[in-house]
């Protein structure tokens, strides 16, 4: 399936969000627990908080711009687009980006959880790599998106990652 610009802008967002977010959530967590089902239990009750978040939040925000953009359409028209092709494409559009966002929300957030379901130990160091890494690729699809370098771009989300990792170490979870 090909992403579209705009589906790609909400798998681009929701992905970070997940990776990132997620990602702190285990840090934190690690560091004060070292029971994996403990960490496992905390990173999914934020992964699912996020998706649904993420997901509504586009919904309410999208809703919005959108329909306030059909107003714009309605009044040089003088009659309301209600039940007309125009209404149907933007009730589409909204739950398409509603449903990318928040299911790149989720699917991001598994990424730094899996190393602590599927590994014995170090999954910890495990889960910041995975993230860095899927973040490079998410670099490369952003770059790919701009049509801009690859590399420049993977190196943001990179960098992003290392910043946020190296934040939340830093304010003293430890």
């Amino acid at each position: 399936m090909k992403v579209k610009a705009e589906q790609g802008r909400y798998v681009i967002l929701g992905s970070i969000d997940g990776i990132l977010a997620v990602l702190g959530v285990v840090i934190g967590t690690s560091h004060v627990s070292s029971d994996t089902s403990i960490v496992i239990n905390a990173a999914l009750g934020g992964a699912i908080a996020l998706a649904l978040t993420n997901g509504v939040g586009s919904y309410l925000a999208e809703s919005a711009v959108e329909y306030g953009r059909l107003a714009e359409l309605e009044r040089p028209l003088l009659r309301s687009l209600g039940r007309t092709i125009l209404e149907e494409e933007t009730k589409k559009k909204i739950w398409s980006d509603s449903f990318f966002h928040g299911g790149a929300s989720l699917l991001g957030s598994l990424v730094p959880i899996l190393p602590f379901v599927l590994l014995p130990s170090h999954q910890l160091e495990v889960a910041i790599v995975f993230s860095i890494i899927v973040l490079s690729v998410l670099g490369v699809f952003s770059g790919k998106l701009a049509r801009q370098s690859l590399i420049k771009h993977s190196a943001r989300m990179v960098g992003l990652g290392i910043l946020i990792v190296a934040a939340v170490t830093m304010l003293g979870l430890e």
